[in-house]
């Protein structure tokens, strides 16, 4: 009767998931760490103990992904641990200490309300309708309204910043900062500021692309080969002309290496070498130095050698 009993009860029971966890830790978190939580969710009403080992295979996971899932939660705030194991916390309560935390100032109605223009608070409402469907967490509010006061974003560059996070499959608050990071860094405020951007990073990746291929590199550039790519063309104003002459250099000498490449154009940038005749000058002038160095060297050996011989004819007969 017992085991009947329990049975009957676990039937008809549910375990409720607050709506919050869709808006807030759903979309962020990793699928099998949702797993690890819906489990313990279930466990927490029973008031189990929460063993890594038991979760482990129940839930048909590696002992180290459930170590991470449980690592991942407690930064989060939701799982906490105790001398004898493990809580979880009250994801609403949570959300609402967020809400009157000192960074934030307002609730969603007041964000909206104390915007500095309509617009601003129409473009909320647009981000809201567009990219969660009128489902918006309150703390994303919140977080638009700190971000327009913070960089001081248009409301079409705030809207372009969801649009181009939603895109890349990244609407999370973590890639949303770093791209308003990004942008702000390069001193966008407007969307004719975010035009001009694109366009710039357009120009960037044409070159890079033709780059690789003259190198038959077969791949994309790496970060820090970008670098040099923007070094040489917006710190040393080089074209792509001057720089297809170092690809060549490099390519001759079997020295396909951006190290090689970067040293070349370094050094035409000291010597004041910025137009394709002023390069080509130079290499000649080199090439004809060495020329006449080696024509030298021949004359000595020449010269040399003659020497010798005559000394060796002393000894004829």
């Amino acid at each position: 009767m017992k085991l009947s009993q329990k049975d009957k009860s676990l039937l008809f029971s549910s375990t409720e998931i607050p709506d919050i966890f869709f808006t807030e830790y759903l979309p962020e978190a990793n699928s099998n760490f949702v797993k690890v939580y819906f489990y313990m969710l279930f466990l927490s009403k029973y008031n189990k103990d929460i063993k890594i080992n038991d979760l482990s295979k129940t839930l048909d996971l590696d002992f180290p992904i459930v170590q991470e899932a449980i690592k991942y939660w407690e930064e989060k705030g939701i799982l906490v641990k105790k001398t004898d194991g493990y809580s979880l916390a009250d994801i609403q309560e949570i959300e609402i200490s967020k809400l009157y935390t000192p960074k934030i100032t307002s609730s969603p109605e007041e964000a909206i309300k104390n915007s500095q223009s309509q617009y601003r608070a129409k473009a909320i409402d647009n981000i809201n309708s567009q990219f969660f469907q009128g489902t918006m967490s309150p703390s994303w509010y919140n977080d638009i309204d700190f971000w327009f006061n913070k960089y001081g974003f248009d409301e079409q560059v705030m809207l372009a910043l969801f649009n181009y996070a939603y895109d890349k499959r990244s609407l999370n608050r973590n890639y949303i900062q770093a791209t308003a990071n990004a942008w702000n860094e390069n001193k966008i405020k407007t969307f004719n500021d975010l035009d001009k951007y694109f366009e710039k990073q357009e120009k960037r990746s044409v070159l890079n692309n033709k780059i690789s291929k003259k190198l038959n590199l077969y791949r994309s550039l790496t970060t820090y080969e970008e670098e040099d790519v923007v070094k040489w063309t917006e710190n040393y104003g080089f074209s792509m002309d001057i720089i297809e002459i170092a690809l060549k250099k490099a390519a001759a000498n079997n020295r396909v290496k951006f190290d090689y490449i970067d040293t070349l154009l370094t050094d035409w940038h000291k010597k004041d070498l910025h137009s394709v005749d002023d390069v080509n000058t130079y290499l000649k002038s080199i090439k004809d130095k060495d020329k006449k160095t080696k024509q030298i060297e021949t004359v000595a050996f020449e010269y040399t050698q003659s020497t010798f011989d005559n000394l060796e004819s002393l000894y004829d007969n």
